[in-house]
Parts: C-alpha cells; structure tokens; sequence
C-alpha cells in the first residue's frame, strides 16, 4: 500500500497536476488549498508526507511546516519554492525540512525527493520496530541506538544542505533555471571569492569565477564593509541595495541587488546568493515619461488658449497658465464662477453636454478677467475617459477672439444699429404724428390744456429722438474732443437741469450735491467753488446724462420700495473732478454690471437700445477717466465718473481711444 501525501498549494492547476502525478506513482493523494486547510486536514488523516508551496496568502509554508513538526516531528515535509524563494528555501532547511523543490517541479527531482523521504521513514519505521520488539536489548544497546539516530539526523541535515548547495551550483554551471532568470546571479563563498554565475553574468561582465567579490562592482575595494557580500557575510542576513556593476568593457551597468546567506554544517554563512537586476531601462522610461510630462506640461501652459479639465461636479481640476494669469487659480472652483462669476452653471454648458453625450460641443460666451477686462471666448469642450471607457472629466479649451469679434461687430452692429435705431425712429415718428395731429385739434377747438398736454409729449418725443441720433452718431463715427476749459459747477447745473424734469415726471426724487470744495483744484478760482477742468462739455454732459437717465429708470422700474431717489454728487480734488450718480433702484447682478458697458447689452428688454451706456463710457475713456460701479441686487446702484483736471497729452493729440483699445485687447473698457 502506497504512502499518504497532503498536497498544499494556493494554485488549482498545480494542484491538479501533482495530485495526478502522485496517484500514478501510488501514493494516496490529499489536496489543500491553503495554510488553515492543510492543518484541518493534517489533524483529520495524519499523512506520511506533506508536499507543500512556502508562499501563500494567510498562513504561509514555512508557518505550516513549524506546527506540522511541533504536532508530529516524524513527518516528512517537502517544501515546494519559486525562483525567488532561494532563500525562503533555505530557512525551511533548518526548520527541519525534508527536502524542497523548485517550481515547475521536475518529475525525476520529485521522484529522488519522495524516495529519501520514504528512506527516512523507512529507517524510523526499522527503528521503532527494534524498540518495540527487542526491548531485552534495550539496555545492551541504547547507547548504540542513541548515537545511531544522532549521526542519522546530522547525515541527513548534511544531505539535505549539501544538495542544495549542488543544485545550486550545478543550476548555474550547467545551465539550469538560473539561466532562465533576466538578471545577473553569482554564488560568492565566505572567502569573498565568486564561485559560480549564471550565463547572462558570464555574457554581460564576462568570465569572474575566482574573481574577488568587491571586483564586480564600481567603486568597492578590499576591506569595504558596504560590498553587499561583505555584509551578509558579517550579518548572516540578505539586504537589497542600489550598486554599480562593471561590465566586461568597463561600462558602468545600474542594478538592484539582492544578497542572501547559504548556511553551512556549523551554522555559518558558507556561501551568499547574489542576484543583481538591470534597471538601466528602468531608469532610461523613467526619463522618457519625464521629459513627456514636462513637455505635455509645456504644451499645456504655452497653449494660446484658456485650458481647463473639470469633473462632473464643474470643479476645476487643472487650468493652464494663461488661464491662471487671467482669471486666478481656478482649483477647487465651480468652472461657472471662476470663469463666468455665475452661481449656477451656463445656460447650454457645453461641458454638461459633453458629459451628457460624450462628444464635443461649443458654444461662444463673454467673460470678465480678473482685472476687469472682458474677453469674448469660442469655447470647445471635448470628454476625457479611464480606461474603462467612462468619461471622468471634460477639457475645456476656450479662444479669445475678442479683437475679431471687435471687427466682426463693427459691421454686424452697424447694420442691427441702423435697423433697431430706425425701428426706434419710426415708432417716434408715428407718436410725433399723433402729438402733432392733438396739437392741431386742440388749437383748432381752442383747448388750451389739450394743446399743452400735446406740446409736452412733442417735446418729450423731439428729445428722446435727439438723443437717439446724437447716440449713433457718436457711435458711428470716431469724434474727436472739442474740448475747452470748464466750469465744473456749469457742467453740473446745466446735466441736472436736463434731467429733473424726468425724474420728476417718473415720480422720482432728484437730489442736487454740489458741495463746495477746498479750492479750484490748481485752475483758477475762488475757494467757494468746484474749479475748472478740460473736457468736451456737451459729449460729457451727453454722457453724464445717459447715466442719470438710467439711474431714472432703475427706480421707476423698482415695485418693492414707495420712495426713489436718484442723487447727483459732485466733488473736486486737486487733480481729478469727481461725479457719483447715485440711486436706490433694483440694482444689479455681477454678470450685468461686467456686460453693462458692452454695445447692445440692455437689461431693459425692448425699452433700451444698449447704445446709451456703451456710448458713455466710450466718452469717459475719450477724457482719460474711467467709471466705477457698485451695486447690488435690490440695493440700488453707484456709478462714479473720476475725470482728470487736465487732459493727458495722448488725449489731446487724439490718440486717447486708440490707446485704450490697446490696453484692453482691442474694445474700449467699461468700468
């Protein structure tokens, strides 16, 4: 009847494989699958031999071998080891291991290594039958017994040893799995003396058998107590370093090196394994996926373009430099505010879309710079995957094409100018008709109240005309500043004078706040008054209009409040003049105040023409001043005009708006 064997191992294949070879050659073959299985099995069957892998999730074989003796020190265990387990191998050999096998395991290897075992339990099984049998000898021979089984074990420890020790040399000598290995492996012995190496060794650093050990290396000599042999030598443990070979040429070949003991009869380290990977490849893609990511980088950043890559959330993962310098760093923010300064996503979001559908969108939008520049943007959007295929984030690429559309609308605008202004034109006519026929009537009747009622709305018509052809006049024609030096004081009295009437007709309160300043401002004058400075009076006073006009209007359109009041506030300083139009109306939204200087943008639907405000500060910029603007939903709104007391030199020799195009990428600046 053939022996009982326990095969261990974490694989099925290999399982399967052995466990048929086994029952062929007749033993009686019992499988497990791990470390806990093999010891429930153990307990159940109590095998002659167990063939197990040293390496296996949870409890290992080494781990497995140490209870297997410890519950029963007659059973022979055979240890199974993959090309890197030299030295696991090792250590299962003081464990009192039988013997160990490399994998893939070779029949004839397993056949000698099952034939020893069966030899030893032979010899224990011969023993134990003297001893049961010949008790009447035992007194006559236990020394003899004693001394026996003491040289069978040390036989058996030196047996087990020195075959490893062979295999090992012969593996490499003659060919054997080390060979198969893509790295260098020596043997070096406790002389510091290299004994063998595999044929790669022998191809890239040449023949070095009774080579000193240190000689391999760069940058060791004699005596050096970091050589990795010298330091398992010393230790008696393996260590992993970063060395220097030098190959058969003298060239210098990076490795990682791994170093471990072979022991001997007396327990000192008798041989060390070497093995010592090249990573010259390593570190060269290493290099490679360097340089690419710096150079993905530089595309990246240099792009003329604003890029961004954004998760479905809209946060902003990445942005490129141009974006950072123009708009801040953008990390951790929704794309909306960092880039449109909205609360809620973009009407349309191209990038929503993308993630919707997986493909590319665009869309072409205006957002504000974080100096207050606006900037009309192409934006395209295009899905980024994993590797699963699903989309992760979106890129989002967008051009500043503010200067062609700077050119585009010039003509564009010019034709809608025309055909709204002279839709508007036409609706004032059709109303002058009317006022002109109840004029008529009325003197024709002799109603006096009927014919100042229809005066007025003339009058009040004839203005709004005015003002609509005076506003594309301006627009359409680049006009130089006929400019003077003024009274600031005139300036404001004459812009009032036009514009309480309407206040009052809307029901709003119109406030006068001329205060007196500390001087002239260095023109002339008394100290009672605001001075003097240079301007176009009558585009200024067209500008300063328009914005009272609107502060009018935002608070004739506020329903929440019974009271509004619009309030005109003059101040003088040494070298500019101030004018704040301030009201309490409805107020604006961020995205209004930042388009509200932009030609054609109204936020009064049909009733306005989104020339009015574009114009004024198309004026204000032609005086070398600018328009700030405060407001906030509900709150009402500030508008303050800061003009300089005397105008630059640019803007005398005309070259004012010129130079504001450039300065703020070809379109004259709001506020």
């Amino acid at each position: 009847m053939g022996a009982s064997i326990l095969l261990v191992d974490d694989e099925e294949g290999i399982r399967t494989v052995l466990g048929i070879s086994l029952a062929d050659a007749g033993y009686h073959v019992t499988t497990a699958a791990s470390g806990e299985e093999a010891l429930a099995r153990f307990a159940e069957r109590r095998p002659d031999i167990v063939l197990t892998d040293i390496k296996m999730p949870g409890l290992s074989g080494l781990d497995l071998l140490e209870r297997i003796k410890a519950a029963d020190p007659d059973v022979e265990v055979i240890m199974l080891t993959g090309h890197g387990d030299m030295d696991l191998a090792i250590q299962s050999l003081k464990r009192d291991a039988t013997d160990f096998l490399t994998k893939p395991v070779n029949d004839d290897m397993l056949e000698v290594a099952l034939r020893r075992a069966g030899e030893r339990m032979s010899m224990r099984s011969r023993l134990r039958g003297y001893t049961e049998n010949l008790e009447q000898m035992v007194r006559d021979q236990s020394a003899r017994l004693v001394e026996a089984e003491r040289q069978l074990a040390a036989l058996q420890v030196m047996d087990g040893i020195a075959s490893g020790i062979r295999s090992l040399c012969s593996a490499l000598d003659d060919g054997g799995l080390f060979n198969e290995l893509p790295c260098f492996v020596a043997v070096h012995n406790a002389d510091l003396e290299i004994v063998s190496t595999n044929q790669l060794y022998k191809e890239r650093l040449g023949h070095r058998i009774g080579s000193r050990s240190w000689e391999a290396y760069a940058g060791r000599g004699p005596g050096d107590r970091l050589c990795p042999v010298m330091r398992v030598l010393e230790t008696g443990e393996g260590f992993r370093s970063n060395e220097v070979l030098l190959d058969k040429n003298g060239q210098e070949i990076p490795v990682i090196v791994h170093t471990a003991p072979i022991y001997g009869n007396d327990g000192d380290v008798e041989l060390v394994l070497e093995l010592s990977v090249d990573v010259s490849e390593v570190r060269r893609l290493r290099e490679e996926l360097r340089l690419t990511r710096e150079r993905f980088r530089q595309l990246f950043d240099e792009s003329p373009c604003y890029v961004a890559v954004m998760d479905r959330d809209f946060g902003v993962v990445e942005a490129n430099r141009r974006y950072r310098e123009d708009f801040g760093d953008p990390t951790g923010r929704r794309c909306h505010d960092a880039f449109a300064h909205r609360l809620a996503p973009c009407s349309g979001c191209p990038a929503g879309r993308t993630f919707d559908d997986g493909r590319p969108h665009q869309a072409e939008t205006v957002v504000t710079a974080r100096d207050g520049r606006q900037v009309n943007v192409l934006v395209w959007t295009a899905p980024l995957r994993d590797a699963d295929g699903r989309i992760t984030e979106v890129m989002e690429m967008s051009t500043d094409i503010t200067e062609l559309r700077r050119l585009q609308d010039r003509l564009s605008q010019l034709g809608l100018l025309l055909g709204s202004t002279a839709h508007g034109i036409k609706g004032l006519l059709t109303a002058l008709d009317g006022g002109v026929y109840r004029l008529g009537s009325g003197i024709a009747r002799g109603d006096a109240a009927r014919v100042q009622d229809s005066h007025q709305d003339i009058r009040h018509l004839v203005d709004r005309l005015r003002k609509m052809v005076l506003d594309l006049l301006y627009y359409a024609k680049n006009r130089e500043l006929n400019w003077e030096v003024v009274v600031t004081r005139a300036v404001a009295e004459d812009t009032a004078a036009l514009v309480e009437s309407k206040a009052a007709e809307r029901g709003v309160r119109f406030v006068r706040d001329f205060a007196e300043g500390d001087g002239d401002g260095g023109t002339g004058g008394g100290p009672a008054d605001l001075g003097t400075f240079e301007a176009d009076a009558g585009a200024l006073s067209s500008a300063l209009v328009n914005l009272l006009e609107n502060a009018v209007e935002a608070c004739a359109a506020d329903t929440r409040k019974q009271d509004h009041e619009v309030t005109f506030r003059v101040r003088g300083a040494p070298d500019e003049v101030t004018f704040t139009i301030i009201d309490n109306g409805t107020g604006m939204d961020r995205e209004t105040r930042e388009k509200l200087f932009t030609l054609f943008f109204s936020s009064k639907g049909t009733a306005g023409t989104g020339i009015g405000l574009f114009v004024a500060s198309r004026v204000v910029q032609q005086h070398g001043g600018h328009i700030a603007v405060a407001s906030e939903p509900g709150e009402g709104s500030t508008f303050t005009v800061s003009l300089p007391r005397r105008l630059p030199d640019a803007v005398r020799r005309g070259e004012a708006e010129e130079e504001a195009r450039e300065e703020n990428g070809g379109r004259l600046p709001g506020s």
